[in-house]
C-alpha cells in the first residue's frame, strides 16, 4: 500500500496545483481618495499656469474640505502665482492685466498686504509714468500746432507785404496816364407809380374803408397815395360823404407827404358826395 500511496501523492499535488492555476485571479482595487485627486488637479493647474481653473478648483475644495490645512498653502501659492503673472504683465507694459492680477492676489491673501505692496507700487509708478508721458505728448502736440499756426500766419503776412510792395512798385513805374474820359451821367430813372396811371389826366382811388371805419387799411392805402403824390406832383381832390371826414383824411395824407418830402406842399381840395363811395382823385402835374 505504501508504494501506491507514494505514487499517488505527486499526482494529487500536481492536480491541486493545476486547479489553483486555472481558477480566476481576484485583483484587489484600493478605494480612491477624491480629495487627493482634487488636490493633484489643483497642483497641475498651478503648474501649467491655468490660474482661473486653479481658482475654481480651490474654491470647490474650500467647500468640500473645510478646515484642511492644505487649503491655506494652496491659497498662498495661487496668490504668488497671480503676483508673478502681474509682474510679467507689468514688464510687458500691460497695466490692465497687471492690475487685475494684483486684485486676485489681494483676494487670496487679504491678511498679508505686504506681499502685494511691491507690485502695487510698481503699477502705481507705471500709471504715473504713463500719464506723464501722455501729458507730455499732448503738450508737444499743442505746441507743434501753435507753432504751425504761427508759421502759417507769418507766411500769409509776408505774402501780403510782398504783394503790397509789388503793387506799389508797379504803380510807381507806370507813366502818368491821361485823365480818364468822363462817363456821361445816366439819366435819372423815372419813378414808378404805385396806384395811379401817370399818363392819365387823373386817377380815382376808392376809400371804402372810410365807410367801415377801417383806419388800419386807410393808413396803409394813404402811404401809397402819398408816394404817388410826391413822385408825380399830384393835386388831390378828396370826395367824401360827410364834411367831418375831410379833415381826418387830409391830416393823415399830409403827414405822410411831409414824411416823404418835408418841402412838398400838398394841394388838397374837398368835395361832398353823400351818395358816392368816398374816393381820392389824383391829377399829376408837370413839375415847374
Amino acid at each position: 500500500m505504501k508504494p501506491f500511496a507514494s505514487r499517488c501523492l505527486p499526482i494529487v499535488a500536481i492536480s491541486l496545483l493545476l486547479a489553483a492555476c486555472q481558477s480566476p485571479s481576484k485583483v484587489t482595487t484600493l478605494p480612491t481618495d477624491e480629495l487627493i485627486t482634487a488636490f493633484r488637479q489643483l497642483d497641475q493647474s498651478l503648474a501649467s499656469g491655468q490660474l482661473g481653473e486653479a481658482e475654481s478648483q480651490l474654491s470647490a475644495l474650500q467647500q468640500r474640505a473645510v478646515g484642511d490645512t492644505r487649503l491655506e498653502q494652496y491659497q498662498r501659492q495661487l496668490a504668488e502665482a497671480y503676483l508673478q503673472q502681474g509682474q510679467s504683465a507689468l514688464q510687458k507694459g500691460d497695466l490692465d492685466t497687471a492690475t487685475k492680477a494684483l486684485s486676485h492676489a489681494r483676494d487670496f491673501m487679504p491678511q498679508a498686504p505686504a506681499l502685494t505692496t511691491g507690485l502695487d507700487s510698481a503699477i502705481a509708478q507705471a500709471r504715473a509714468t504713463e500719464l506723464s508721458t501722455a501729458e507730455q505728448a499732448r503738450s508737444r502736440a499743442t505746441q507743434a500746432a501753435a507753432s504751425e499756426a504761427a508759421a502759417r500766419t507769418e507766411q500769409a503776412r509776408q505774402l501780403r507785404l510782398a504783394a503790397e510792395r509789388q503793387a506799389a512798385a508797379s504803380k510807381a513805374s507806370q507813366l502818368p496816364s491821361t485823365a480818364p474820359a468822363t462817363t456821361p451821367a445816366a439819366p435819372p430813372s423815372k419813378p414808378l407809380a404805385r396806384l395811379i396811371d401817370p399818363t392819365a389826366s387823373s386817377s380815382a382811388i376808392p376809400l371804402p374803408m372810410l365807410d367801415t371805419q377801417d383806419n388800419e387799411r386807410l393808413r396803409s392805402l394813404l402811404d401809397a397815395v402819398a408816394a404817388d403824390v410826391v413822385a408825380f406832383n399830384c393835386t388831390v381832390r378828396i370826395e367824401v360823404r360827410q364834411a367831418k371826414d375831410f379833415p381826418w383824411v387830409a391830416a393823415l395824407l399830409s403827414a405822410r407827404i411831409k414824411k416823404i418830402d418835408p418841402s412838398f406842399s400838398p394841394r388838397l381840395s374837398q368835395v361832398l358826395k353823400p351818395e358816392q363811395v368816398p374816393r381820392l382823385l389824383l391829377s399829376p402835374q408837370a413839375k415847374g
